[in-house]
């Protein structure tokens, strides 16, 4: 009798992919009555529901979930088996998920020599200050700045993250400069929206104690890119990533301050995946290829 399991899965997978059972079988090449026919044989197989549908929408059932793991994980083994009897090269869709400001200063400037060296992998690459669902979302990967939350992704170290106060010269002409960090209290500064609310709290060193200041501006945003920019502007004083404090610092446009105030910051920059695609040698490769891109920051050389 034929095993028709791997099919199963690789249909249900797609269903959930692509939104329903008539995009999944344009995506498959196949006819709708073939993807519905596999779905309730599946389901009558496993005697649970792994979808909840309507007529106008379908999500998983917590079954659902814990089942397209497991075809995830299954999958891509299976891929991976493949690949190293064919000794192929990575291939395939990568989706990843970054930062906006760092994807942009940093990504972006080194992803030319990641496709250079991997042409058969097809990247899907998304900005965005919030933190994405790898599984819902439908991410491979995702880079994290700061502390990371307790979760099950896996996760490796890029640099560590570092952040400076900083104004423009703009600004420090029209507005002074702070002498301590309770001057900031007589200045406006430039603060996150939530969910990045906490990043609105700097940290400081006063006489050898740890200090938490919350600071307060009449600007607030979810972008980073845009607090830079505004800073850059002479809008307000910010407390800001190394990796795009540095270079402006270089070139005269910000000016650091309180630096004999500096805090060291304990948090990184990481990148995160499910534990199940690490053996998926497109994500590997990625991974590899930006954990040696910044094991010397750029920003620091």
């Amino acid at each position: 009798m034929r095993d028709e399991r791997l099919l199963e899965m690789r249909v249900f997978k797609a269903v959930v992919e692509a939104g329903g059972f008539t995009a999944a079988a344009n995506l498959l090449g196949v006819s709708q009555p073939f993807v519905s026919q596999m779905m309730s044989s599946l389901e009558r197989r496993l005697g649970v529901q792994l979808l909840h549908r309507s007529t106008r929408m379908q999500r998983l059932t917590s079954e659902g979930e814990r089942f397209l793991l497991s075809c995830n994980s299954i999958l891509d083994s299976l891929e991976e088996a493949e690949a190293q009897v064919r000794a192929s090269e990575p291939s395939g869709n990568l989706r990843i998920s970054a930062p906006h400001a760092f994807g942009m200063d940093q990504l972006v400037p080194a992803l030319p020599g990641f496709m250079a060296k991997y042409p058969k992998i097809c990247m899907h690459f998304s900005l965005s200050d919030s933190n994405v669902n790898l599984i819902e979302d439908n991410f491979d990967v995702a880079i994290r700045m700061g502390r990371l939350q307790d979760s099950s992704l896996r996760s490796r170290k890029l640099c560590d993250l570092q952040r400076v106060v900083v104004a423009s010269p703009d600004y420090l002409a029209r507005h002074g400069q702070p002498v301590t960090p309770h001057g900031l209290s007589r200045h406006t500064c430039l603060t996150w929206e939530a969910p990045r609310e906490h990043l609105n709290q700097w940290p400081f060193m006063v006489n050898g104690q740890a200090e938490t200041l919350t600071v307060q501006g009449n600007f607030r945003s979810t972008d980073g890119t845009t607090l830079f920019q505004l800073c850059m502007a002479g809008m307000g004083i910010m407390r800001l990533a190394e990796h795009l404090a540095v270079p402006a610092i270089r070139r005269g446009d910000l000016v650091p301050l309180l630096s004999d105030y500096q805090a060291k910051d304990d948090t990184a920059i990481h990148v995160v995946y499910l534990p199940e695609r690490q053996v998926v040698p497109r994500i590997r490769a990625f991974i590899d290829y930006f954990v040696e891109v910044f094991r010397e920051p750029p920003w620091h050389l």
